[in-house]
């Protein structure tokens, strides 16, 4: 949250303040300039990913009574921090707007409310978004250490490659967010038996399989803050470890001995396959619509999110409304999750990726950053992009441009929108369920998915 910022006459923390400040004690009443919740979806591109703006929401009043409180008529004025004097000038300028037109902190006097006044604004460190799954973290904390151990001891073989390779990307960190919503949704529904350990660790084998495979199909050298496994051992070994994996994932699944939830999790396996293939023949196609790139995110990511959520209350028996609920929160969580990704990939950086900032770019991938910018954008920019995607002409400088006709057709700030969309549609879906420390922290985890963008 970003508090503050404070005209009128100092008092006596302000003028302590404004020894570093050098506000100048100029104004004649007492003011206050208010910053609370915000609606992101008219934050900028900048804001979106490093917090280089804040949102406004201006009111002249008196501070020192109560029962003077925020007006929510400027709630969506949007100002860099970069555009706010540390100390007012001594010649005013005429006018000095916000970006929504609106009359500005250093407005005449005359203009606004014949009042002189000195703006601070106080940036204070936010809630990281990794601290939003804390709560779902500590409540599977238990079930999630016998799935460490279930994993560990799945990756054993004879075959000294097969450990190390897995190891190698299973040990290198990321949260199993797939794993622990198998766990969240068997403890949403009161599920009391062992079966969603092993249906955990199955679903983290498919993910760490998916992750082995699209290395060597994108030709990634990064995963995860170092080096992808297909760069120290080999494509072949990437893709048959991955093999490895699924072969144990689909063992557990048979020792669960529930036929609903094999079936489940067997068609998520098939449906991610037509999704990467699918996103191959997208691969450098300019006329992907963005129907075309959400069938494939659907695909390719939101299926098996879908799955860990439904096998939890499958195992607990719950009602088929219960079931769907729970598959429609996985689905909708697993797009916004995607979507944020995509725009990371852009306005990121590589600690938080794991990977290389831009590398959908140079791998000539078409998410829906691209498709909005082409479609939004000019012959000239059109061209760009079919020179760089299409043909994998690349430049030095290139990725700076792709930002900038990203910025200049919001892009970037609609993806982020669209994720909110979706995680909107994922925090319905629990509406089903009464009110626990279950629902309240796997809505937590909605967002958490989407404030990463942050």
């Amino acid at each position: 949250m970003v508090i503050v910022a404070v005209c009128g006459p100092l008092s006596l923390p302000i003028a302590q303040f404004s020894r570093k400040t050098r506000v100048r004690q100029q104004a004649t009443r007492p003011a206050l300039l208010f910053r609370d919740d915000h609606d992101p979806a008219r934050q900028e591109t900048k804001r979106t990913f490093d917090r280089a703006h804040v949102l406004v929401r201006h009111k002249m009043c008196n501070p020192f009574l109560p029962q003077n409180v925020l007006d929510h008529r400027n709630q969506h004025e949007i100002v860099g921090a970069y555009e706010f004097d540390q100390f007012r000038p001594s010649r005013l300028p005429s006018r000095r707007s916000c970006r929504c037109a609106q009359p500005s902190l250093w407005s005449r006097g005359s203009e606004v409310t014949r009042e002189r006044c000195v703006g601070i604004v106080i940036p204070l460190e936010e809630k990281a978004p990794d601290r939003l799954i804390d709560r779902l973290t500590a409540l599977v904390a238990g079930d999630m250490a016998l799935v460490n151990q279930t994993i560990l001891s799945r990756t054993g073989s004879a075959v000294t490659m097969i450990p190390e390779v897995a190891n190698h990307l299973i040990s290198s960190g990321g949260k199993r967010l797939r794993p622990i919503l198998t766990l969240a949704t068997a403890g949403l529904c009161n599920y009391s038996g062992e079966g969603h350990i092993k249906l955990a660790a199955s679903v983290e084998f498919m993910h760490t399989a998916t992750l082995l495979h699209d290395d060597v199909v994108d030709e990634s050298d990064m995963r995860r803050g170092k080096l992808a496994a297909r760069m120290v051992w080999g494509n072949e070994a990437s893709v048959l470890v991955g093999d490895f994996l699924l072969g144990q994932a689909f063992k557990m699944m048979v020792e669960v001995g529930s036929l609903p939830c094999l079936d489940v999790l067997s068609t998520a396996a098939a449906v991610i396959a037509e999704g990467e293939v699918m996103q191959l023949s997208a691969a450098k196609d300019t006329a992907t619509t963005e129907d075309d790139y959400l069938a494939v995110i659907r695909a390719k990511t939101a299926a098996l999110f879908a799955a860990a959520c439904e096998v939890g209350p499958i195992l607990a028996q719950r009602s088929k409304a219960e079931i769907a609920a729970c598959r429609g929160f996985g689905a909708n969580l697993g797009i916004a999750f995607q979507l944020i990704d995509d725009a990371l990939d852009y306005g990121g950086a590589s600690t938080k990726l794991g990977k290389n900032v831009g590398d959908d770019f140079r791998e000539g991938k078409i998410t829906l950053p691209v498709v909005l910018a082409f479609r939004r954008g000019e012959a000239q920019e059109r061209d760009f992009w079919r020179r760089t995607l299409e043909k994998g002409e690349v430049a030095d400088g290139d990725l700076g441009n792709a930002l900038a006709i990203m910025k200049r057709h919001r892009a970037l700030e609609d993806t982020v929108e669209r994720a909110r969309h979706y995680g909107a549609m994922a925090r319905d879906s629990l509406g089903l369920f009464a009110d626990s420390a279950w629902k309240r922290a796997l809505l937590d985890a909605v967002e958490f998915a989407i404030s990463r963008a942050h």
